[in-house]
């Protein structure tokens, strides 16, 4: 199992925060790790994905459906994927309001075949910069909406 945790400090209320995060039809728009995203940010929904693929060849994409297994307005977003035995992922935003700010505690937690392939080289060179990429374009992105 692996777990990849980045942290920012986004100078905007975590209800701004979270309005750029539940937006998923937006998220082609200034994501650069979940490209596409269809659905609903809401507890046991089902969210069509189109992901940048950390693993494979650049350039190469993953298409999942994942679950929303957290959606507490202003607070967390979360979801799960899977394929059996294969992989298992829960990818979180965790959103605490810091000062006049939002502490942003983005996680993923990895298991299965293949993550058990990867070295926690890997991950800090190959996962970590594109986790800490989506937390600069959030902040970017919740900026330029005021």
């Amino acid at each position: 199992m692996h777990s990849i945790r980045t942290e920012a400090l986004i100078p905007a209320s975590p209800e701004q925060v979270w309005a750029v995060l539940a937006d998923f039809a937006r998220y082609s728009e200034w994501n650069p790790l979940n490209l596409e995203a269809r659905g609903e940010a809401r507890l046991g929904a089902r969210v069509a994905m189109v992901f940048r693929n950390l693993a494979g060849a650049p350039g190469g994409v993953i298409r999942q459906t994942v679950r929303i297994v957290a959606a507490e307005p202003g607070r967390e977003l979360a979801w799960a994927g899977n394929v059996p035995l294969i992989f298992k992922g829960r990818h979180s935003f965790l959103l605490t309001l810091e000062h006049a700010a939002t502490r942003l505690v983005h996680t993923e937690v990895l298991s299965g075949l293949l993550p058990a392939t990867w070295s926690a080289e890997r991950i800090a060179r190959d996962f970590t910069p594109a986790y800490e990429a989506v937390n600069t374009a959030l902040a970017a992105r919740v900026a330029s909406r005021g």
